[in-house]
């Protein structure tokens, strides 16, 4: 594949519906739970995973790492994408030294509310006081 953009089929905004792991019931804790695949500053919010992700393009889908918080513990991780003959993405989602995921995901328009950066560590005991 000529450089390292995403192809059209997986450009843009996918709305996570399932996972294996965490099931769908709280995937929506912090906000809509998405996950964008543009190549340019993408993100991923799901449950209390608020995180940047660096996508890519392979021969059999997408791979990507991610790095942000869960709650306000700092945490990355990886994952991959590969698109359904139903027109849905099937994927997993690893954490570093943690659980991993398959996930199902929809096509989706981006989200009304943007997606906050992820807090940091520092945050945590602020919000105490």
């Amino acid at each position: 594949m000529e450089g390292k953009e995403i192809p059209p089929e997986y450009d843009g905004w996918w709305r996570i519906v399932d996972t294996s792991q965490w099931g769908s019931d709280r995937l929506d804790l912090v906000g809509t739970a998405m996950i964008s695949l543009t190549g340019y500053a993408d993100r991923l919010r799901m449950l209390a995973l608020v995180a940047h992700v660096n996508c890519k393009p392979t021969k059999t889908g997408i791979s990507f790492t991610w790095e942000g918080a869960w709650e306000f513990d700092p945490v990355s991780g990886s994952g991959s994408a590969r698109l359904r003959q139903d027109g849905r993405l099937a994927g997993k989602i690893r954490i570093t030294n943690g659980d991993q995921s398959t996930f199902l995901a929809e096509k989706a328009k981006a989200p009304d509310e943007p997606t906050p950066n992820p807090p940091s560590y520092r945050d945590k005991w602020r919000r105490r006081w």
